[in-house]
């Protein structure tokens, strides 16, 4: 997108075309407007016009230009955090109702996926918590513990049963969720747009809010080219918004990330290395993930930013790390580099705000935008069109706060990556 080959890397090459929009041109009116093209955005544009609401999405760019259409593809439950710490932060009501959506939230993906027939090769196999050495066992098996007293199904993996669904002995033993699964995300989020055309919705691209001002009981919403009149405005811009709501992205702490794809690799290869296709990632603080795509190229990431400096250091380290988990790789050809920002909050979990009378937004997805960012819109759809009650949201309703230390901690997250994987060479 925008000529860069490092904004979207793989998933560009690969995906489907979006469907055809173009810019907002003139005034119009509807129910809702939704700002942003992204997965809480198109989730909720389709569900909305599902329900016969007129719906209007207003984007910056293009569809899944922001994380959604970056990210690794692992559609996950539940958050970062511990289960546990979930209704310690909340309180018990919103803690576990969350959990119980997030719970179920990869599930709602793959059945849009079916029912929509998106073609964004999703794999239902799972996902593969690895844990590195005794420290990484002992937090994968508290994270069991507390799943599996809510029913999940989840299973704890020694190191041999790890090594087989692996392909590698590095780990001490895995957390196998399989609730969860991959996706193809710039295949997903344009599915969702396609979905929500059929369905009426209409799609800008390349329309940026810019302003908002009361229009009598609702909002007016301009953009350079014209501007939505709607009862409601839904905010769903997340780590990639600045205007008009620049608190959103205030409250965020931008995390690098970014992602390596090898050539499709051999035959052998892709029967040794995640023969069940489940997608992984290790419990590092400095993570690596890695998955398969339905081609067979290996996608291997971890924390870092591909600009200035960083992308030869990151590059390098990348191969180093692959060929220590998995020897018999080789020296591998990589045909696509990508990076983007994940939106890290101060206590890692999203946030639900009413940022005015019938302004909404969810925000702050902390690495998990897939399935949450899917069943966020759901909810706010049901929301706006008066099935959900504002106290039956997922989330208790709170101001923005900016971050502390935002500026600071981000400058850390880049340069403190780049610092990590160039000194791992010399260890």
């Amino acid at each position: 997108m925008q000529n860069d080959p490092r904004s979207h890397g793989l998933w560009e090459r690969t995906a489907p075309s979006a469907p055809p929009t173009q810019p907002l041109a003139g005034d119009i009116k509807a129910d809702v407007v939704v700002i942003g093209g992204g997965f809480t955005g198109l989730s909720t544009a389709l569900h909305a016009a599902r329900d016969g609401m007129n719906v209007a999405v207003l984007e910056g760019v293009e569809i899944g230009f922001g994380g959604s259409g970056r990210n690794v593809g692992l559609v996950n439950a539940g958050m970062w955090v511990m289960p546990d710490a979930v209704p310690a932060a909340l309180g018990a009501d919103y803690g576990e109702r969350l959990l119980a959506l997030l719970g179920e939230a990869p599930r709602a993906v793959f059945e849009l996926v079916r029912e929509h027939a998106i073609a964004c090769e999703p794999e239902t196999q799972g996902t593969l918590h690895c844990a590195v050495g005794a420290a990484g066992l002992d937090e994968i098996a508290r994270r069991a513990a507390q799943w599996q007293a809510r029913g999940a199904d989840v299973h704890l993996l020694d190191a041999e049963e790890t090594a087989a669904k692996v392909g590698s002995r590095a780990y001490a033993g895995a957390l196998l969720d399989r609730r969860a699964g991959t996706i193809q995300p710039l295949a997903y989020v344009r599915g969702l747009a396609q979905a929500a055309l059929r369905h009426g919705a209409r799609i800008h691209t390349r329309s940026p809010a810019l302003a908002t001002e009361r229009a009598g009981a609702g909002w007016r919403v301009a953009t350079a080219g014209g501007a939505v009149t709607a009862d409601w405005v839904v905010v769903s811009t997340d780590a990639y918004g600045s205007t008009p709501w620049p608190e959103i992205r205030a409250e965020q702490v931008h995390l690098p990330y970014f992602n390596f794809a090898t050539a499709p690799l051999g035959d052998d290869l892709r029967r040794s290395i995640l023969p069940e296709r489940q997608g992984a990632w290790d419990t590092r603080e400095i993570l690596s993930s890695f998955r398969f795509d339905r081609a067979g190229r290996l996608v291997f990431g971890s924390v870092g930013a591909l600009r200035g400096t960083g992308a030869p250091i990151h590059r390098a380290w990348a191969r180093r790390a692959l060929a220590r988990i998995f020897p018999e790789i080789g020296d591998v050809a990589f045909e696509a580099e990508w990076y983007g920002q994940i939106g890290m909050t101060d206590d890692s979990l999203p946030r639900f705000h009413k940022l005015a009378p019938n302004v909404i937004a969810f925000s702050g997805y902390n690495g998990r935008g897939i399935a949450p960012g899917t069943v966020f819109g759901r909810q706010l759809a049901a929301h706006v069109a008066g099935r959900i009650r504002e106290a039956d949201l997922p989330l208790p309703l709170t101001p923005p706060v900016e971050a502390r230390l935002r500026r600071l901690k981000e400058a850390y997250y880049e340069w403190g990556a780049q610092f990590a994987h160039f000194a791992d060479a010399r260890l």
